[in-house]
């Protein structure tokens, strides 16, 4: 059996993650506040109890994807960014989306609450 990468408790903030390839990626209490992450695929990727203040997430492939208890707004850091995203079969059940830039008001998933 093998274990999918990701990583627990580290943080990613500030950096330049654009373009790359996270997969499937697990990621449990991370930092990502003010990460760039334009244009990356991130199928399927896990982001549980992340903190996305000011991640920019613009144009990424987020299919698959699933999130619970992320922290997406702070005025002190900015807001989180998902204009142009692929949200296809992404796991939003409970997600509470704070002033998310381009949050898809259509998105079908009952769960979901945005401000």
């Amino acid at each position: 059996m093998s274990i999918l990468p990701g990583a627990t408790k580290k943080s990613f903030a500030g950096r330049d993650l654009r373009h790359r390839t996270l997969d499937r990626y697990s990621f449990k209490l991370c930092d990502f506040r003010g990460v760039d992450l334009r244009g990356a695929s991130l199928r399927g990727v896990s982001f549980a109890g992340c903190d996305l203040r000011d991640a920019d997430l613009r144009d990424t492939d987020l299919s698959y994807a699933r999130f619970s208890y992320v922290v997406t707004h702070d005025p002190e850091y900015g807001r989180t960014d998902v204009t142009g995203a692929r949200w296809h079969g992404a796991d939003l059940r409970g997600v509470t989306a704070k002033r998310v830039i381009g949050w898809p008001h259509g998105l079908s998933d009952p769960g979901v609450t945005s401000d």
